[in-house]
């Protein structure tokens, strides 16, 4: 027990204390640190994009709610139906999970590229006109949420899925007995029975997407016309383009504020409605 708390407090409390620490100190590890009070701070708020970061990672954050969101649980629905070959798609929806994000923006990089890509490829067949994806600034948010969603989606399907095992069939019995249709069944046996599970991914969703990082970084690069420039993003620009950790840490220090504020509360309303 003294051995794990240790551990711990070394690799958890330690480096909390330290970023805040920092959030206070101009630092860049080559000069002695010198405490600088809210300059920092004052120094993010005067940044046009610190306003433009937290708006787009709100904009990804509600993005992925309507579709990461939603896609996950409809999917964990087919499967529960089938009869026949359950462990082979589940084993399809899961593949993208286990391939690292990096890869998965690399790939999804080429499927967006305007000219020999695999989505404008598949619309000249068609005969439609080629998209700009990533390229420009009214699509390239939704396209990212697209990346994250399909790559993320098998864990939070299987997840589902096995919320929706637990729910009896006696339930879906009487409510078909009482004339239920699909709608019906859906809204007063499914999502009731799985009210917690689906409390909880929302959170999590909603406190993994305000932490994107990866797409953006490897795909637009915070492009075009910094339309996907996010908090995440902008953090890693303060700490490794501008080699200014202080200011870098005062960033991550309100990110945690505002998504343990908002964990807190989301909780709390929960709780109180259930």
């Amino acid at each position: 027990m003294c051995a794990a708390l240790v551990c711990f407090a070394l690799f958890s409390w330690y480096p909390i204390v330290r970023g805040v620490l920092l959030s206070f100190q101009q630092v860049n590890f080559v000069t002695p640190a010198e405490w600088v009070g809210w300059q920092n701070f004052q120094t993010l708020f005067a940044d046009p994009l610190f306003g433009i970061a937290w708006r787009n990672t709100l904009l990804f954050t509600g993005l992925a709610l309507v579709i990461g969101f939603a896609v996950p649980f409809a999917v964990a629905i087919v499967l529960n139906e089938l009869r026949h070959m359950k462990a082979y798609f589940r084993l399809v929806v899961y593949i993208p999970v286990m391939l690292p994000p990096v890869v998965v923006a690399i790939l999804w990089k080429w499927f967006y590229d305007p000219g020999p890509g695999l989505f404008n490829s598949m619309l000249r067949l068609v005969g439609l006109p080629p998209l700009s994806w990533i390229d420009s600034a009214d699509t390239s948010m939704l396209s990212l949420v697209l990346v994250a969603t399909w790559a993320a989606m098998g864990s939070a399907t299987l997840i589902y899925l096995a919320a929706l095992q637990t729910i009896p069939g006696e339930l879906y019995e009487a409510a078909e007995l009482d004339g239920a249709n699909l709608w019906q069944r859906l809204r007063y046996v499914t999502i009731p029975q799985t009210r917690f599970v689906l409390l909880i991914m929302m959170l999590m969703q909603i406190v993994a997407t305000m932490q994107v990082f990866t797409e953006p970084y490897v795909m637009t690069g915070g492009g075009p016309e910094d339309s996907t420039v996010t908090v995440l993003l902008l953090l890693y620009r303060y700490a490794f383009t501008y080699n200014d950790f202080g200011t870098a840490s005062a960033l991550s220090l309100l990110l945690f504020i505002a998504l343990g504020a908002f964990s807190a509360l989301y909780l709390r309303l929960t709780r109180t409605r259930g």
